[in-house]
């Protein structure tokens, strides 16, 4: 004879269980990346793949056996047209594959996210979605780059990181190359 205690708890578990992967799917989706409408297949009119050694308005501030890092040479760091607090270029194996842009302040970060939108596609909005919270991601995917915003609001603090899709991967590569 079964345990009727049973039933119960069991059915219980089951409940929680499907809300726990109903949950887990909607998060998900809301983690969705956003098709990005206008692809810019680098920065600021410098192609994913070329050397920047050579470009006079670029300064190195950071290099190792596979990666350098740059910045722009007597410019205020801009993302658009807004001040941020840096934005630094970086090649993998002497090929241009990443930007890296950090802000800090909620203004910044609205001005950030409105820029993104208008350049590369809006942010759909679904009913009892938060667009407020302490980590707001956003990702913007083209056929040749992808476009992460993060935003820490407990820090006040944001990054953008533009990627070469082909190039960038090689970064997490060279460094599982080096690591002991």
């Amino acid at each position: 004879m079964r345990n009727p205690s049973l039933i119960p708890s069991f059915v219980r578990s089951l409940g929680r269980i499907l809300a726990l992967g109903a949950l887990l799917a909607a998060s998900a989706e809301l983690a969705s990346a956003i098709t990005m409408v206008n692809d810019p297949r680098g920065f600021r009119q410098i192609p994913w793949g070329v050397p920047l050694k050579e470009m006079p308005e670029l300064i190195v501030v950071r290099t190792n056996s596979h990666t350098t890092d740059y910045v722009f040479r007597d410019m205020a760091p801009l993302y658009g047209d807004i001040p941020v607090e840096s934005v630094q270029l970086s090649t993998v194996d002497a090929q241009f594959a990443r930007v890296t842009v950090r802000y800090h302040g909620a203004e910044t970060h609205s001005r950030v996210l409105r820029f993104l939108e208008q350049s590369y596609g809006a942010i759909e909005r679904l009913p009892g979605q938060m667009m407020r919270g302490l980590n707001q991601q956003y990702t913007w995917r083209g056929p040749d780059t992808e476009i992460s915003l993060t935003y820490e609001a407990n820090r006040d603090r944001g990054f953008i990181f533009i990627e070469s899709r082909n190039l960038a991967p090689r970064f997490q590569d060279r460094i599982s190359d080096t690591a002991d």
